[in-house]
């Protein structure tokens, strides 16, 4: 392992055993600064505020997108607690809410995680709570040593299997006739491949139909899980499944699948993910809208 992995691995693991409010000061001050220096992630999360909030002024806009940058870091650095602390302290500080009877059996059941700040918790929430074991997808990371941590923190509660990204539908939709949720991500822009052009917030956008498709293909509900950071921790809300979802349509589903998206979003707006390039990908003809980034 090279030095610096093993520096900020042993940072990550000492924060574990801090009181939550350090671990949050220290991401708050890690957020101040990444919006100081990264200045490419802050024109895509403005660009992205703006196209998606036109109402919104330049001041308004740079506020939200600050405090969007110090929430990510908080985030970030909590992955510290939740991978390292003891098991008892991050079931007190992650909450499960909701709809909890519709996670309970064995029915088949896609589990919509929309890229909140929160996403790692929100599994962390459900792996360390539910006595049902869970199936998740895994991207590699570049760096071998981070990879390792990931994984091994992802993987820390409830024996949840992990599906490599590369290998599939076939050992995903298994798992999900076999009464495993799979803890889904889809609302990314994956590129133009598998993906349809469905408005979000007004604007059309490159999005997967992988919720609708796992869905049709394995008779499964679908459960939204919707991650707040809050001051004491995480709520980890599970909401109602959605009724008559999906239908014979991918892309009415995932234009119905965004529209939902939204009205979660706006109920926490700077908590969502917007550093990504989520309008990388344009319909034919159409210009790119971040510039040179």
């Amino acid at each position: 392992m090279r030095w610096s992995n093993r520096l900020v691995l042993g940072l990550m693991r000492a924060l574990a055993n801090l009181p939550l409010p350090w671990v949050r000061g220290l991401g708050w001050l890690l957020g101040q600064c990444l919006h100081l220096v990264a200045a490419r992630r802050r024109r895509i999360a403005r660009t992205n505020w703006a196209l998606c909030f036109p109402a919104s002024s330049e001041r308004d806009t740079r506020r939200a997108v600050r405090r969007h940058f110090v929430l990510f870091a908080q985030a970030w650095m909590d992955r510290s607690w939740l991978w390292e602390a003891r098991p008892e302290l991050v079931r007190r500080r992650v909450h499960l809410t909701g709809k909890l009877a519709a996670l309970a059996g064995t029915a088949p059941t896609v589990l919509f995680a929309p890229h909140f700040v929160g996403m790692d918790a929100g599994w962390t929430g459900l792996t360390a709570h539910l006595d049902r074991r869970c199936c998740g997808i895994y991207a590699a990371q570049l760096n071998p040593d981070v990879d390792r941590w990931m994984a091994q923190g992802r993987q820390r509660f409830g024996n949840p299997h992990i599906v490599a990204m590369r290998q599939g539908l076939k050992p995903l939709v298994a798992a999900l006739r076999a009464g495993e949720p799979l803890y889904l991500l889809p609302d990314m822009d994956y590129g133009a491949r598998d993906s349809v052009f469905v408005p979000f917030f007004g604007v059309p956008a490159a999005t997967i139909t992988s919720l609708s498709r796992f869905a049709r293909l394995a008779g499964a509900q679908v459960v939204p899980i919707v991650t707040r950071l809050t001051p004491s921790g995480y709520e980890v809300m599970v909401m109602p499944p959605w009724v008559d979802y999906p239908t014979r349509d991918a892309t009415t589903d995932t234009a119905e699948m965004n529209r939902r998206l939204e009205a979660f979003i706006a109920t926490m707006p700077e908590q969502y993910y917007w550093v990504h390039k989520r309008f990388k990908t344009r319909p034919p003809g159409e210009p790119g809208v971040y510039g040179t980034d």
